[in-house]
């Protein structure tokens, strides 16, 4: 049977979040129905809501960062049962049936990966996300949380964590690898975390020092502050992989000049303006750009069990549903320590 359910939604770009009440579908044979006890912000999420993004629908329920309790599974469900804590991610469906479906990066799917809020299913639904009290997954998509940890605290790792996660183990991160994180925000905090237990040399970037207590505690050996531009000489050619954490544009060319022979900077971030990167950039010293989107979800459950196993969780400020609007100010402001992690139980 269908499911009403209470959720915060913008009704057009930029306007403040009204409470609403969502219908959830029906269960099909390979559904799972959670009921969501934390769904965390996102900057993606702003991005969206404010319409700072082309072509998102309006009125439009954010969040893909989801945890919550399985209260019903369709019949043909195997993998999840009625009382798992389970998490959701930025999808929620694909064809499963093309090359990148079949290698486990769902995110590439041939057929259009269908995100978990502001999409269409292949049915025509209208995804909504987790800015609500429950809802219906394809269980493919529904990935289990490891015992013990704190949930709330995990929640960010549903989008966070394995956008984090998955260029630094592609790329090779380990002892002996110096890495660079541009930004100590919501993703940055994450990917010195993980990258640290990966035992890799972490440094952070950040614009100013007001960080710089908090990278060391997070696993960084160095943090340095470039407002006045002198590291980028002082540690030209060190790096072997620097992470673009940053939601706004920065001076890549500037950054690119910390990579050493072959060291390449992978993009995470999407601010909304264009990159810039000078030709020279690239052609000195064999270096590259590349980008990363999340990742499948295979590697998202390897990266929670990775987070699990070394204590590693964001770092949180739980809300009620009504701070939603101040905390995505806070949030653009930079003024958040350093995600926010909505109650949904407030939602009622």
């Amino acid at each position: 049977m269908t499911t009403t359910v209470a959720a915060l939604s913008a009704p057009e770009a930029g306007a403040p979040f009204e409470k609403v009440e969502l219908t959830r579908r029906d269960l099909r044979p390979d559904d799972v129905r959670i009921d969501i006890r934390f769904a965390g912000i996102c900057h993606s999420d702003i991005h969206s809501a404010r319409g700072e993004w082309a072509g998102t629908p309006f009125p439009l329920t954010p969040g893909h960062e989801i945890i919550g309790n399985v209260v019903e599974v369709g019949d043909q469900v195997t993998r999840h049962q009625v009382g798992d804590t389970v998490g959701v991610g930025c999808f929620v469906d694909a064809c499963l049936e093309c090359e990148a479906c079949k290698d486990g990066e769902e995110q590439f799917c041939a057929q259009g990966v269908v995100p978990t809020y502001g999409g269409t299913g292949y049915d025509g639904e209208r995804t909504a996300g987790g800015y609500s009290e429950s809802v219906v997954v394809r269980d493919h998509f529904v990935v289990k949380i490891p015992d013990g940890v704190d949930l709330a605290a995990t929640t960010p790792l549903l989008c966070a964590g394995i956008t984090t996660y998955n260029p630094l183990v592609r790329y090779g991160v380990g002892p002996g690898t110096k890495v660079g994180v541009i930004g100590l925000g919501g993703l940055g905090h994450v990917a010195v975390k993980i990258a640290a237990a990966l035992g890799a040399e972490v440094s952070v970037f950040s614009r100013t020092d007001a960080k710089a207590q908090d990278g060391k505690e997070f696993g960084a050996t160095d943090y340095f502050a470039t407002e006045d531009g002198t590291v980028f000489d002082e540690h030209a050619g060190e790096y072997d992989l620097l992470l673009n954490t940053v939601g706004d544009g920065v001076d890549l060319d500037a950054y690119f000049g910390l990579l050493g022979r072959g060291g390449t900077m992978v993009n995470v971030g999407a601010p909304s303006d264009k990159l810039s990167l000078g030709a020279f950039s690239v052609l000195s010293m064999r270096r590259a750009l590349a980008g990363s989107m999340v990742g499948g979800l295979p590697q998202t459950q390897e990266m929670l069990d990775f987070c699990a196993e070394h204590g590693i969780t964001a770092t949180v400020e739980v809300i009620s549903a009504d701070q939603v609007d101040e905390y995505y100010d806070k949030v653009v402001a930079g003024d958040v320590r350093y995600r926010a992690v909505i109650d949904t139980s407030t939602l009622g």
